[in-house]
């Protein structure tokens, strides 16, 4: 049985759980809380798994993974029946690109750990910092993009599992999108997939409305 900790607003379980539902493979959610008078994560049950302490973490036999690309490379490679990456050059890297903008450069310095840190350590504006960072990784994000109605055509991606939850976390945050249509447009056409709506963090079992 694939296992996969999550939290319900987490990004980059969120891109998993896409994932995991667009190979159409069969697994457990286990909730991990967040939330700081909770912080699950922080306990010794789950920093035994991870020590890292981040979501998600991903087990399948004797398979256990954190860091959500890593999960993410595995079950392109363990369960090759649905691919998510482009068989050709130079999609496929153009794609992988794609998610590494989102992965490296938009998601850690977004982050809620990092808003913490900006306000209450270096005395910043956390929403300033993150509008600007998550505004500056959509200008390449839509420069990236390839012809709708998905990410890079009419067939979804990984990219696309990607950059749903990424402009999730950019309305949640509300980032100004007027700017960018392309993204807008690809993320609302993959949202409307069954896979991506299974995966909805209001769609989870420990989703807090």
């Amino acid at each position: 049985m694939i296992r996969l900790y999550s939290y319900w607003r987490s990004s980059a379980a969120y891109r998993v759980r896409i994932a995991l539902n667009l190979k159409e493979l069969e697994y457990e959610i286990v909730p991990v809380s967040l939330a700081p008078d909770v912080a699950e994560n922080r306990q010794a049950a789950y920093r035994t798994k991870n020590p890292q302490m981040l979501i998600p973490f991903f087990e399948d036999g004797n398979v256990a993974i954190n860091q959500s690309m890593a999960i993410l490379e595995y079950l392109e490679e363990a369960y090759p029946e649905i691919a998510l990456l482009p068989a050709d050059e130079p999609l496929r890297s153009r794609v992988r690109a794609f998610c590494n903008i989102i992965a490296c450069d938009i998601h850690p310095l977004q982050n809620l750990r990092v808003q913490r840190y900006v306000s209450t350590e270096c005395g910043g504006d956390k929403t300033a910092w993150t509008t600007h960072w998550i505004s500056e990784g959509c200008k390449a994000l839509e420069a990236f993009l390839g012809d709708g109605p998905y990410a890079f055509g009419d067939r979804i991606t990984l990219a696309d599992a990607l950059l749903v939850p990424q402009v999730y976390n950019a309305r949640r945050f509300n980032v100004p999108l007027t700017d960018f249509p392309g993204i807008v447009a690809a993320a609302a056409a993959a949202a409307e997939l069954d896979a991506f709506q299974a995966a909805a963090p209001e769609s989870q079992p420990d989703c807090i409305h």
